[in-house]
């Protein structure tokens, strides 16, 4: 009998939010300069949601080092390339599972955290990008960190979704596609 492989125990979910704006900055090529203004992560292995303002950023690090698989949501693109100039450590290096990466594999063009969450899970994002910045700017750092929780909890419910049922749902031309995974 084959030897079953067991999943993962500690999977670390994370998101961040940034001080500033694309255009601020001088666009998507320059993402490194946004700044983070909080990260929420949620962790499997205790089933608890953590929050990380700019000045905890050892703190987020040693959080995603202790997951044996970190998964977000376009973490590869953007996520880490905000965060990596407060660390020396390569936070590509980190075994990581990008979803938006795994379906513009599958289907060759992007899909938004908005979209999925809609079409699989029934439910929206509370906000976008440009409210979470508002919100930094004046000191709403509990709407912030909802928001930022609310985006971890829609990509591990995905990611829960796709990996118990093996698809997720998305609209194209009106039309209600599954997207197969095997995750």
């Amino acid at each position: 009998m084959p030897k079953k492989i067991s999943a993962p125990k500690n999977l670390v979910f994370f998101d961040i939010e940034t001080q500033f704006l694309s255009y601020e900055i001088g666009g998507w090529n320059n993402c490194h300069r946004m700044k983070l203004s909080v990260a929420v992560t949620y962790n499997t292995k205790d089933g608890e949601f953590r929050s990380f303002e700019e000045e905890q950023t050892d703190k987020l690090l040693a959080e995603l080092q202790s997951a044996d698989l970190v998964i977000g949501f376009n973490i590869n693109r953007f996520d880490y390339v905000v965060l990596q100039p407060y660390y020396k450590f390569n936070l590509h290096s980190l075994p990581t599972f990008d979803i938006l990466d795994y379906i513009y594999v599958q289907l060759g063009f992007r899909l938004s955290l908005d979209h999925l969450a809609r079409n699989t899970l029934n439910k929206k994002k509370l906000a976008d990008g440009v409210q979470a910045v508002e919100w930094f700017r004046s000191g709403e750092m509990d709407k912030l960190t909802q928001y930022c929780q609310s985006d971890v909890e829609i990509t591990r419910d995905l990611y829960f979704f796709g990996k118990e049922r093996g698809f997720l749902l998305y609209q194209k031309s009106n039309q209600l596609f599954r997207l197969p995974v095997s995750w």
